[in-house]
């Protein structure tokens, strides 16, 4: 399934750590100038999932709904050591919608 930001738009997911251990973890969009030029996002949203190696999300880590406007809607999250490997995701959902989801392996 396709799912588009906007042009000049890029979506980011940062982590740090080592093992099953995370202990930096952000997620946002950064905007080129002309794309920041729109209204933004409105009524945004950020979460972070966690799979184990069978693909099966086991934890999800939900974003506050932010009912203003943003250009570059941001989040980072708790350091937390995960029970399992398998992955990390997180995705920005506009009006309940999710438009784009950027994942991690995390592995031995």
């Amino acid at each position: 399934m396709a799912m588009k930001v906007p042009t000049g738009c890029m979506f980011t997911h940062i982590i740090r750590g080592g093992g099953r251990k995370i202990t930096y973890q952000y997620a946002g969009v950064d905007c080129g100038f002309s794309a920041a030029l729109g209204t933004g996002f409105c009524n945004w949203r950020i979460d972070f999932t966690y799979a184990n190696t069978n693909n099966r999300t086991y934890r999800t880590s939900r974003g506050r709904t932010h009912p203003e406007c943003k250009i570059d809607p941001m989040r980072n999250n708790s350091p937390r050591t995960l029970p399992r490997y398998g992955k990390a995701c997180a995705h920005l959902y506009v009006n309940g919608v999710r438009r784009v989801s950027q994942c991690h392996h995390i592995t031995k």
